[in-house]
């Protein structure tokens, strides 16, 4: 009888309570916190011996936070289209309802789901033909970051808004057509059988709203959800170093830098303390490393040597690395960056971190090195959302893809950019997670799904078997670094092993912006980051620490 009169009153409150603007009520009685709950996924369950249901644990509850961008805050649930909290079922053993996007019915444009964006992902959505596709973007941040130039702005040779691209500028139909959407939100499970993905929103960072779970159907998906800084599980690096791939880091990383110069400046640190303090250590000496250490090492010998000069004898920047620096370049050009460095004062040492510290880390031979800010640059390898994906992994742990950028044994699933690798099958290497791979992959899937919509085969489970045009062929167009100083390399061979041009110095330093300047995404940012390298080499860089 109670179960009757609750099943009841449950009909009634659904009835009138079904308006997404009237939140506060639906809130109290149906809104759960996401982690009060099992993430459900239909295609993963079982019962066990007694009839009671299990989950399989192949795809893993997520924590978004650790492996995206942080300090993003949440969209209010009530500005996303059919996306109510999860309703509860009429029985136990009845599948939850999630909010979202249905599929779409006969007559309506086919729907496209990008989870990403990153270099690949905005690429493809820039590409995409939106008078034969419907689009949804699914990331936790709504911009592309253009990571080329994201080191400038850690010491304020550039703004931050000049890196950055909002996603609804690079695909306009996000914002104006009817059926696209962009969701901020982290996708946590995808059913491929039944063509969809599962989503959670952004944590509420102090808004009245929980965090809650959605889906979203889709007739193609393309996963290009980038990849996550490697640690290689060595103790304390999450804890106390600093990452280098997204804005919100670089703001980071310029916080800390100002806040330890401004410190050091008080009364009573003694000069040990400012030692540590201002001594800067990063880990990594690719391209990211290499091009922080110039960009810190100009920062230093510019503007805090004027203002300041009470400090300015303590301050200090060592880069760490195993091996050689810029290994993928060429030996010439890669001892011109070692003297180029180590003239502008940068300190290079060679080891292997054992372990971190809040104040210092350990070296493999047991060496201390205290440090006031660590930025860690050794490479990125797959993210937890990608482990967690029950699809077919490539040598590394990315998504496995075939010539076309197909993920085998699925329909309508595609990976490409830093979360995707070419099967051993194949015969393909797996590609290095560079800017230009991701792109032009993000460029060759737009031809596909061109490809796709002329054989009438854009709807769920209708492109099997089709022909999908000459396979994907990667060409790598070179390398290109500054070293800070206005010097720059620039590595035009096709491969480590192969002949071509090398560059380094002042031209190469004018070819290196020349080619940035045109590579930014909009003519908007293109100003931008040309008024802000004016305004630097004739005021100097911003000192300001704000927040």
């Amino acid at each position: 009888m109670a179960l009757a009169l609750a099943r009841v009153a449950r009909s009634g409150l659904r009835r009138s309570g079904g308006a997404i603007g009237s939140y506060t009520s639906e809130r109290d009685i149906f809104c759960e916190r996401v982690s009060d709950h099992k993430s459900f996924l239909p295609s993963l369950e079982k019962f066990d011996a007694h009839g009671n249901l299990m989950y399989l644990s192949t795809i893993k509850r997520v924590n978004h936070m650790s492996f995206w961008s942080r300090e993003i805050r949440a969209t209010p649930h009530y500005q996303f289209p059919s996306a109510e909290q999860l309703v509860e079922s009429e029985s136990e053993y009845d599948e939850p309802r999630y909010p979202g996007l249905e599929a779409t019915k006969p007559g309506e444009k086919p729907r496209v789901v990008v989870l990403g964006t990153g270099w690949a992902a905005c690429r493809f959505l820039k590409g995409l033909n939106t008078k034969i596709y419907d689009v949804v973007c699914i990331s936790p941040r709504n911009h592309m970051v253009f990571t080329p130039l994201l080191a400038s702005t850690c010491v304020g040779t550039l703004e931050f808004r000049s890196v950055a691209e909002p996603v609804s500028r690079i695909q306009s139909a996000l914002a104006t057509s009817p059926n696209s959407y962009f969701y901020l939100a982290s996708c946590i499970g995808v059913d491929t059988d039944k063509h969809e993905v599962y989503c959670e929103t952004m944590s509420n960072g102090g808004l009245p709203h929980e965090a809650y779970q959605f889906k979203v159907a889709y007739d193609k998906l393309v996963i290009a959800a980038g990849a996550e800084p490697l640690t290689f599980g060595i103790k304390g690096v999450k804890e106390n170093a600093y990452f280098l791939r997204e804005v919100n880091h670089a703001q980071e990383i310029r916080k800390k830098l100002l806040l330890n110069l401004m410190l050091s400046e008080n009364p009573g640190i003694t000069a040990e303390e400012k030692k540590r303090r201002l001594h800067c250590v990063i880990i990594g000496g690719g391209p990211t490393g290499v091009e922080f250490s110039g960009e810190l090492s100009d920062f230093i010998m510019r503007d805090v040597q004027e203002r300041y000069s009470h400090v300015k004898d303590y301050i200090k920047v060592t880069l760490i690395e195993a091996n050689e620096i810029l290994s993928s370049f060429d030996v010439g050009l890669r001892q011109y960056a070692t003297n180029h460095l180590t003239k502008s004062g940068v300190h290079l040492m060679r080891g292997v971190v054992k372990e971190v510290h809040p104040k210092k880390i350990v070296l493999s031979d047991g060496t201390d090195v205290p440090y006031g800010l660590l930025v860690w640059s050794t490479g990125v390898g797959p993210s937890q959302f990608v482990k967690s994906l029950n699809l077919i992994k490539s040598p590394g742990g990315r998504i496995g893809v075939d010539e076309w950028l197909r993920v085998p044994s699925v329909e309508d699933v595609f990976a490409l950019g830093d979360c995707s690798g070419f099967l051993e099958q194949t015969g393909k290497s797996v590609l290095p997670a560079l800017a230009q791979v991701a792109e032009r992959q993000g460029k060759y899937l737009v031809e596909v799904f061109n490809r796709i919509g002329k054989q009438d085969g854009v709807k769920a489970f209708s492109a099997k078997d089709m022909f999908l045009g000459e396979p994907f062929v990667y060409k790598h167009l070179g390398s290109m670094a500054s070293v800070g100083r206005y010097k720059a390399l620039v590595d035009l061979r096709e491969s480590k092993d192969a002949k071509g041009i090398s560059l380094a110095g002042f031209v190469s330093w004018l070819i290196w912006r020349s080619a940035y300047l045109t590579r930014v995404v909009s003519w908007r940012n293109r100003f931008y980051v040309a008024v802000n390298w004016a305004t630097t080499l004739v005021f100097g860089r911003d000192n300001s620490r704000i927040g």
